[in-house]
């Protein structure tokens, strides 16, 4: 047997490892996703209302996220908001896949080839116009609606439940919504 050979499978490995690694996909601890989950009614676009802020999302608004399905059963995420300091579009298309079962609002998603990241939905109100999404820890938390506002009443429910989960809601960056 050729030597090379077990220095290339152990090679492939530490790799798989190492990408495993980088792709977590989790859920906060405490947080559970909304089971049954009704992916064809979750489909469509969503207005970003608030968002922790993160490097890849800093300085934009008019953000908006449009799920629709694809082909193989995975779900395009097209993303776009509006930077306001550079004055310009900024458009992200990524994908989606669950988890587990389709029922259950526990995605990954990628915009980056291998890499994934946990896409929870925590909340949501029976017609689907309203959702609170948790990342993989207690650095990420979106709440969505279908229209450029929320009632007041969803929003304090919401951040009631997360300040519950341990996150930080006043660190919470509110998504203006004016074009």
């Amino acid at each position: 047997m050729n030597k090379r050979y077990p220095i290339l499978f152990l090679a492939l490995g530490v790799s798989v490892i190492a990408i495993n690694a980088i792709s977590c996909v989790s859920i906060p601890k405490g947080a559970t996703a909304v089971k049954p989950f009704e992916k064809d009614k979750y489909l469509g676009k969503w207005y970003e209302i608030a968002r922790m802020d993160f490097k890849f999302e800093k300085n934009l608004n008019n953000v908006t996220a449009t799920y629709s399905l694809k082909d193989d059963g995975s779900i395009k995420v097209d993303n776009r908001g509006y930077n306001y300091v550079k004055q310009e579009w900024k458009q992200s298309i990524g994908k989606a896949k669950f988890v587990k079962e389709s029922n259950e609002g526990r995605l990954k998603v990628s915009f980056f080839g291998p890499f994934y990241a946990g896409y929870n939905v925590i909340e949501i109100d029976k017609d689907y116009q309203y959702a609170l999404i948790a990342g993989n820890n207690l650095k990420y938390l979106w709440i969505l609606s279908r229209n450029k506002s929320i009632p007041e009443t969803v929003k304090q429910q919401y951040l009631k439940k997360a300040e519950s989960l341990g996150y930080d809601t006043a660190t919470l960056v509110w998504t203006k919504q004016d074009q």
